[in-house]
């Protein structure tokens, strides 16, 4: 890890400073922003950590949790509500086994987020896998799309 740390930090420094770049190496690196590697470059560059985590959680493409190797986003947007995405959403979290409050399963296999809009409006409800759109999804079409993920492994 501090082979890592030490290419993110020269990073850092060829970026005139750059905090942003230095985290986005970090998500880049473990997939996410590592709390401990927020201490560690904050004692070995003498800025706050709070520095670190005000950009890291303003961000969403920050990530201070483990994610997951695929990534499925749920619309949770007027239309896609209107047409059942809840129900996709809570059935998604059941069969992969994502206990309440977390994304992650504990595989890591699978991340399940929310957003407020996907800004598919017209396809209804619509879920995002692996950044490829899914439009009019319904549980059966999810579910045959998750077990064709979980097959790839």
């Amino acid at each position: 890890m501090d082979h890592v740390l030490d290419k993110v930090i020269e990073n850092y420094h060829e970026n005139e400073g750059n905090a942003l770049t230095l985290l986005q190496d970090l998500e880049e690196n473990f997939g996410y922003v590592p709390e401990e590697t927020v201490y560690e470059l904050s004692d070995r560059l003498n800025i706050p950590p709070s520095r670190f985590f005000g950009i890291a959680t303003f961000f969403s493409q920050l990530h201070l949790k483990p994610r997951g190797k695929n990534i499925i986003t749920v619309c949770r947007g007027t239309p896609c509500h209107v047409k059942g995405s809840e129900k996709i959403l809570s059935r998604m979290r059941m069969e992969l086994d994502i206990p309440s409050g977390e994304e992650t399963s504990e595989d890591r296999m699978f991340t399940v987020e929310e957003v407020n809009c996907v800004g598919a409006c017209g396809m209804a409800p619509v879920v995002v896998i692996n950044q490829q759109v899914q439009g009019e999804v319904n549980i059966k079409k999810m579910m045959k799309e998750v077990n064709e993920l979980r097959a790839e492994e």
